[in-house]
């Protein structure tokens, strides 16, 4: 006798039917036959039978209910009559969505490198009939298939691929894992892989990989940051070797710019003073005024 479906309501009618055999005896004591001995029995014997017969599931179950070996019904949820010693209740299925955690253990990729991957799998079922009747133990048959389809994946995966694009393997394993128990009316409804585990010493070496990337891209960078200051230093002198007295306003302009804060004093030799041709400079500035006036 399965005893999960016995409830609070079917307790509560066999006392009332137990109390009623009661009184019925008390009740017909001073008579013979049917009503003295046969009615208080009927009525206890249904007291007896109320807790087996009256059954009930609860909002998420289902109750797969069988005839003398043969599928009857699927009953539930809410409260369910069934006829003792003749009907049975032999599986009482959640439909509500299950989480199962699962591993692979110690894997290998498809570079050869051993790693153990972590995850969690969201099910539910969608058929009971099928879930009930199709196999043994679908809780049990859904974590080998997902460990199963998981050390499949990671076989025929790259270590990179792994730790770039779970995305991409939860989806793979969730239509796989999906496909098998698809067949046992259970829904893979999503996988979400929660770890990548690889050996210390791989991980020091990528460490080391990944720092060595990093800082020959840092020379690489730097490189091309030299090769264009280059080519600005080369720009500027073609400029002023075409032009002195650019080179000589730019001089001049360094001066300037050194002697801004106070207290500074600055000793130029006189060839450098000389090489500077102030008054030209003023001069040629006081023409290209006056043209410009006169233009205007």
């Amino acid at each position: 006798m399965n005893t999960r479906g016995i409830n609070a309501p079917a307790l509560v009618l066999s006392v009332l039917l137990a109390a009623l055999s009661v009184l019925v005896a008390v009740l017909g004591r001073d008579t013979i036959g049917l009503v003295a001995y046969g009615l208080p029995i009927l009525i206890l014997l249904a007291a007896i039978l109320m807790p087996i017969s009256l059954q009930m599931a609860q909002q998420w179950e289902k109750a797969v209910v069988l005839r003398l070996g043969k599928l009857h019904s699927i009953s539930g949820p809410g409260l369910f009559v069934i006829i003792p010693f003749i009907d049975q209740v032999t599986s009482w299925i959640d439909q509500r969505i299950q989480v199962t955690g699962f591993d692979a253990g110690s894997a290998l990729t498809k570079d050869t490198v051993p790693t153990n991957v972590d995850a969690i799998l969201f099910w539910q079922v969608h058929d009971t009939e099928r879930a009930a009747l199709e196999i043994t133990d679908y809780r049990d048959a859904i974590l080998r298939v997902a460990q199963t389809s998981l050390r499949e994946m990671i076989g025929s995966s790259l270590l990179s691929t792994l730790l770039s694009d779970r995305k991409v393997a939860d989806q793979l394993l969730t239509e796989t894992i999906g496909r098998k128990t698809a067949e046992w009316g259970v829904s893979a409804i999503s996988v979400e892989i929660r770890d990548v585990a690889i050996p210390v010493q791989l991980q020091d070496a990528m460490s080391r990989q990944a720092q060595a990337e990093r800082e020959k891209e840092a020379r690489v960078i730097l490189g091309s940051a030299e090769e264009e200051v280059a080519h600005k230093f080369l720009d500027a002198a073609n400029i002023y070797a075409s032009n002195p007295v650019a080179l000589q306003l730019r001089a001049m302009n360094i001066i300037y710019e050194t002697t801004k804060e106070r207290g500074t004093t600055i000793l130029l030799p006189t060839s450098m003073v000389d090489s500077m041709n102030v008054g030209g400079i003023l001069g040629m500035a006081a023409a290209a005024a006056s043209s410009a006036n006169a233009a205007t």
